[in-house]
């Protein structure tokens, strides 16, 4: 008996100290329960656990629940500088295609060769991020994303590149029709991941959330 209770200790450690943390898996690289797809092109689960992007544009969204004031990470690696992906927040309803979130969310921007509105950990086209917190292409980055009522905070690799605050009435117009419109976002909405396009080759090891405070 002594044997069997130590056994059931050891294996339970691990999901203790997970508890401990606050973090809770939305994708843990076993399987895709609760998470939908809308658009063209699909992240494939992969044999090794992670979520590959492929295809056109479309979008991965997580249907059981909104979210409101949380912190959301994000481990990805991309296949080179260039890759194309983003982490879409504060979706305000459903999606019922790829442009929904676009214009009814934030982008958390994945991609490290554009300017400082468009590149990675900027709210794309609205909020800037600064450079330099990015690992190459083949190695692991965790982002992390602050929601706190309407300010979004993203941190890369332990360093605070954005912060967005969308009552900041110094937020750039709208350029390009593929920009997202402008306007406000719902303090609880869905979480999303994008597929870009067909040479846009991003990988997903986890998506987790853990209460703000």
């Amino acid at each position: 008996m002594k044997r069997a209770l130590l056994f059931l200790l050891l294996i339970s450690l691990p999901l203790l100290a997970q508890n401990k943390t606050g973090w809770r898996p939305l994708f843990d690289g076993h399987s895709l329960a609760g998470w939908q797809h809308v658009g063209p092109g699909q992240l494939v689960l992969e044999k090794d656990g992670l979520l590959k992007t492929e295809g056109g544009m479309g979008l991965l969204w997580y249907t059981p629940e909104k979210f409101g004031n949380c912190v959301i990470r994000v481990v990805y690696k991309t296949a080179k500088e260039d890759s194309n992906s983003g982490v879409f927040v504060r979706i305000g309803d459903k999606p019922e295609d790829e442009w929904w979130a676009v214009h009814h969310g934030y982008e958390v921007q994945i991609e490290d060769k554009e300017d400082p509105y468009h590149r990675t950990g900027a709210t794309y086209s609205m909020g800037a991020a600064k450079a330099g917190a990015s690992k190459g292409p083949g190695e692991w980055n965790t982002m992390e994303i602050t929601l706190d009522g309407p300010v979004i905070i993203v941190t890369l690799n332990g360093t605070e590149i954005t912060h967005f605050d969308s009552n900041d009435p110094s937020i750039p117009p709208r350029q390009k029709s593929f920009e997202p419109e402008r306007g406000p976002r719902p303090d609880s909405g869905y979480i999303g991941l994008q597929n870009h396009g067909a040479n846009d080759v991003v990988w997903f090891k986890e998506v987790s959330v853990r209460p703000l405070h």
